[in-house]
């Protein structure tokens, strides 16, 4: 069957801007762009969009749903893709995304390391830290950050590059990247080699590389308005 193509014309200006929006934001932060990555979120987005992704020279793709990036994995296979899980899992799920995802960036219990032990091949793996004071959000409660860093890194399966968070909406998005980045350092006191901040959307990635963040997730400002969950 052939490949059904992605029209968008829109799709590449709008990765122009926000890559051109990164670069500047990369130079008023005094930082080389390179030590950037833009992960570019397409949920609930068909296949084809990441393929038209890839055509534009797009290697890292972000999910945050199992079953929906277990399938676009699946169905884009003969691409070079990074993918990055950016969700919350299950733990019974934790080995199925481990066989297509290389980055898991929602690591936030004890559980859920353990259930990536004796993997295929190793992945990356960032702490999710819980930035606010409700306990049903996602992320690891920033008092037990380092047992649970100290957790992942008895895993010979997992790599530990760093931390990841979302900032709340209700706090100023400088206010709380720069607890992240405390947050960081922390984490950095146990694992020297885990200097990798995941942080900054859409709405926030300016002030997040301001902070020292390294893995941007960006999508309907790269991908356009979101269809409605199938």
């Amino acid at each position: 069957m052939a490949q059904q193509e992605w029209s968008d014309p829109g799709l590449s200006d709008r990765l122009d801007a926000v890559q051109a929006g990164v670069a500047d934001a990369c130079r008023a932060a005094g930082r080389p762009r390179e030590d950037v990555t833009l992960i570019v979120v397409t949920k609930f987005h068909p296949p084809e969009l990441v393929r038209a992704l890839a055509g534009l020279g797009v290697r890292d793709v972000g999910e945050n749903r199992h079953q929906e990036a277990q399938a676009k994995a699946e169905a884009l296979s003969d691409l070079d893709l990074h993918w990055h899980f950016i969700g919350q899992l299950q733990t019974k799920k934790a080995r199925q995304a481990a066989r297509y995802a290389r980055s898991i960036h929602s690591i936030d219990r004890p559980r859920l390391v353990d259930a990536l032990t004796d993997l295929e091949r190793p992945i990356d793996v960032f702490l999710q830290v819980n930035m606010t004071d409700d306990p049903g959000r996602g992320g690891v409660a920033p008092a037990e950050l380092e047992a649970l860093a100290e957790h992942a890194l008895e895993n010979p399966s997992l790599t530990l590059r760093g931390i990841m968070a979302v900032a709340p909406l209700d706090e100023a998005p400088a206010q709380a990247f720069a607890r992240l980045s405390d947050y960081s350092a922390r984490v950095r006191a146990v694992a020297p080699d885990a200097t990798a901040i995941s942080a900054g959307m859409t709405h926030d990635y300016v002030e997040a590389i301001a902070a020292g963040a390294t893995h941007l997730r960006i999508g309907s400002a790269i991908t356009g308005n979101r269809p409605d969950p199938r």
